[in-house]
């Protein structure tokens, strides 16, 4: 547990923000929430955007721990099976607890950080044991070295699209969507060119770049 005074503020100010949202996040709410006398927080953090910073990099700062903790109690995967199972241990802490709360932090300060510069930098994807594990498994799955950071990348964010909507809709991520997420990683360039090629001839009139559904 955080002891110095500015990380507990940060800690209360993700509490508010996971409970209250953007809107219920204030000095006079942290103070509450920190247990501490009225104008704690804005002595530390002058402005609402420094609470904000210190927030997000409060919460940047946890999930690459929670990152470093799922990698090393998973051995490096060595099969699809066992990379799911990661997946699986790593969306349930996301959907749970303390993970939940974080999530709703989470995607909050991502759709602040459209607007934010500051934020959107503090908020980039870094470097971690789990990241790094992913980039392994795919490069010696036969995945071309030129297209491996880009499959891993479309990979994570896929699975982060998928907590978010159970953030929102409720349940676990089904263990067979994080299957096939993995497959299409797996996928040999040629399929996956044929079958993007085929997926736009099915839709003729939808525009490049445009989903087809939410």
């Amino acid at each position: 547990m955080a002891t110095d005074r500015r990380t507990l503020l940060a800690d209360a100010a993700l509490g508010v923000l996971a409970d209250e949202g953007m809107r219920g996040l204030t000095h006079r709410a942290v103070d509450r929430r920190a247990a501490m006398p009225p104008g704690t927080t804005s002595a530390y953090y002058r402005t609402r955007a420094a609470l904000l910073t210190a927030l997000v990099t409060r919460l940047v700062h946890l999930d690459q721990a929670e990152l470093q903790a799922t990698a090393e109690q998973f051995p490096a995967p060595r099969t699809a099976g066992e990379l799911v199972d990661g997946m699986v241990v790593l969306t349930r802490r996301r959907l749970t607890g303390e993970g939940r709360r974080r999530s709703l932090a989470r995607y909050a300060c991502t759709v602040e950080s459209v607007r934010d510069p500051e934020l959107r930098e503090i908020l980039v994807p870094r470097e971690n044991a789990g990241r790094g594990a992913v980039r392994l498994f795919l490069a010696g799955h036969g995945v071309r070295v030129a297209d491996v950071e880009n499959r891993t990348h479309t990979l994570l964010t896929c699975v982060d699209g998928l907590v978010f909507d159970r953030l929102v809709n409720g349940g676990d991520v089904p263990r067979e969507a994080l299957e096939g997420l993995i497959a299409a990683a797996l996928r040999p360039a040629e399929q996956s060119e044929q079958s993007e090629q085929a997926g736009q001839a099915a839709r003729p009139d939808q525009p490049v770049g445009t989903p087809a559904s939410r």
